[in-house]
């Protein structure tokens, strides 16, 4: 039985990951597989023959169940074990829908046409470090997808070449992700490390902050070096620039962005989940959208233009649903008993799959950071929110543990190597039609030096203090 629910898990995640070759939008693999290992669970534990562990290490079985109470204990146990995991991955979602519907207001306010006026540079070099840096911190604030979407769109504007694009295309993904992997609300997987109490985010900061930049400057570094980035380009400044700004670009940019920002400080003044700052964050900048006039003549239906309601008709649903499904179904193998490790007592208790898997990799791998280095690199092939989602169901430690620190640093650096190995890599090869083998043989080195710098990096600051 065992056996079964994890061939269906690896089945689905076989599915995700040759999403392309098999030409199926990854969402609909990740969302069977979800419901059906769930549905597997129940009718094997129903009928006797598995057991499930809930997060705080009850097991709850119906084998040794001798009377109707106990059998009842029991399906409870599993209900509120379902529950538990659908309320911690529901957090995750209103989150990101909330950072979505802000990022697409600010977007139909076309706030980040202001960013363009940051840019006046002939330099192929100065105009490589600009929109490097740009890149670097915009994805700490909006992602690391978003954010490579927004100075996608911007290159296009400044560089009509488009052999010459992809080269800083390519190097905005491996700044996007540098950059969001020391942010909570930069990575969809540090938002996930973040909210699933793993790790602070004064500590993601703290700690990830300089590994990050280390990540970032190494490539680049190396890249300002090369022929293609020396002399300079012709930066063509269209007429058109200030009546695509409007009246309200500037005030949404910032407004928008300032209360993605302020989310981390209204957890940390209240305490509450993060999903409950955000909620408050897309209420104000709604609440300033319905109000503010983009445009001198501005009437009724113009005001739809520009509305919430617009906006969330722009999120993408399928990412949303795609984070359900597989979310739903990690935490399943999270929850099924497989076998049974030595405690602190030295006596057996039961673990979930994935306590199982880890517990292997310890007596396989001693050196845990070996095994974060190899998950990192992982990341590059495999979808890093099921394997970081694994890894909160794998390991244990409190949170701000360095584990925690340096799987967030891997899995959101480690995709860098692939373009398809991320979110932002993903939505550059769509957007710019950048070849896999030209990836590979011109930017995967550059890659892999700055996500091995910013590792040792890591591992000599955890070593220090």
């Amino acid at each position: 039985m065992l056996t079964i629910v994890i061939a269906c898990f690896v089945i689905g995640y076989l599915l995700i990951v040759f999403e392309h070759p098999l030409k199926l939008d990854k969402t609909v693999p990740a969302l069977l597989m979800g419901s059906l290992c769930w549905a597997l669970l129940a009718i094997f534990f129903h009928n006797g023959w598995i057991s499930i562990i809930d997060s705080h290490d009850h097991v709850y079985s119906l084998m040794g169940a001798v009377n109707e109470e106990a059998t009842h204990h029991a399906k409870e146990g599993f209900e509120n074990t379902l529950l538990h995991h659908l309320g911690k991955t529901a957090e995750i979602l209103v989150f990101l829908i909330g950072a979505m519907t802000i990022v697409e207001i600010i977007d139909l306010h076309r706030g980040f046409e202001v960013l363009k006026s940051y840019v006046r540079t002939r330099s192929k070099r100065r105009l490589l470090w600009i929109v490097g840096v740009l890149g670097f911190i915009l994805s700490a604030i909006i992602d690391n997808l978003t954010a490579t979407i927004v100075l996608v769109t911007l290159l296009r504007k400044l560089i009509h070449d488009r052999d010459e694009r992809i080269w800083y295309v390519s190097l905005i993904v491996i700044a996007a992700n540098a950059g969001g992997a020391w942010s909570p609300i930069g990575d969809v997987t540090t938002t996930m490390l973040w909210i699933g109490n793993r790790v602070s985010a004064l500590g993601l900061i703290e700690y990830l902050v300089i590994p990050s930049i280390i990540c970032f400057v190494i490539p680049f570094a190396i890249a300002s070096l090369m022929p293609v980035f020396k002399g300079n380009i012709s930066v063509v400044e269209e007429e058109t620039t200030k009546s695509k700004k409007l009246l309200s670009s500037r005030t949404m940019l910032y407004l928008g962005l300032g209360a993605i920002v302020f989310v981390p400080i209204f957890k940390t003044l209240t305490h509450l989940p993060p999903y409950v700052g955000m909620m408050l964050s897309m209420g104000l900048v709604w609440l300033v959208s319905e109000y503010i006039h983009p445009e001198e003549d501005f009437d009724d239906e113009r005001r739809q233009m520009y509305s919430a309601h617009k906006a969330l008709s722009r999120i993408e649903m399928s990412s949303i649903l795609f984070f359900l499904g597989i979310l739903m179904a990690v935490t399943a193998l999270e929850s099924l008993v497989f076998g049974t490790v030595m405690g602190p007592d030295g006596k057996p208790i039961a673990v979930g799959t994935l306590r199982f898997m880890a517990e292997g990799l310890d007596r396989a791998i001693p050196n845990q950071d070996v095994v974060v280095m190899l998950l990192g690199v992982a990341s590059a092939i495999i979808d890093n929110v099921p394997l970081v989602a694994a890894s909160m169901g794998m390991y244990d430690q409190p949170m701000d543990s360095s584990l925690w620190h340096f799987i967030a640093y891997a899995a959101g650096t480690g995709g860098s190597m692939l373009i398809i190995g991320s979110a932002a890599g993903v939505a550059a090869m769509g957007m710019e039609r950048i070849d896999f083998i030209w990836y590979l043989k011109k930017i995967a080195w550059l890659a892999a030096l700055g996500f091995l710098g910013g590792g040792l990096a890591f591992i000599a600051i955890k070593m220090i203090f």
